[in-house]
């Protein structure tokens, strides 16, 4: 397998970890010096480190009625760079849908996952993530 193959793979147990809710799996594909960054000017909308972003997924897990599925549709990869439009489905404890639309941007390094972009409708993430 090319190692553009490698990361396609990477990327796709990535999200499967993250639709199953395996949080510990999860981070553990993260490179530790991996930043993840949110599209946007939203109140969740930044870079985060490694660290940070533990965090961010502590407090999504705490506000969804089970984990956030991804279901990605189509992959473009180039050497380092994976490339996923993926669609997302959770809902919150306070009753709320979240059905969203990705551009994710993945750069892997020796195997782990170095820096994420996400870009999403952000208009929706704060209406139901960070909205009273």
């Amino acid at each position: 397998m090319s190692s553009t193959e490698d990361n396609k793979a990477l990327i796709r147990r990535f999200m499967a970890a993250f639709s199953a809710g395996d949080f510990t799996a999860v981070l553990g594909m993260l490179d530790d010096e991996a930043t993840w960054w949110v599209a946007g000017t939203m109140p969740i909308s930044g870079t985060y480190s490694k660290e940070a972003f533990t965090k961010l997924l502590g407090e999504v897990r705490e506000s969804v009625d089970g984990p956030i599925v991804l279901t990605p549709h189509a992959f473009t990869a180039e050497g380092n760079r994976v490339a996923v439009e993926t669609e997302s489905l959770a809902h919150t404890k306070t009753g709320r849908t979240y059905n969203n639309f990705y551009h994710f941007l993945f750069e892997v390094r020796n195997g782990k996952v170095l820096r994420v972009k996400e870009y999403l409708d952000t208009m929706h993430t704060n209406a139901v993530f960070c909205t009273p």
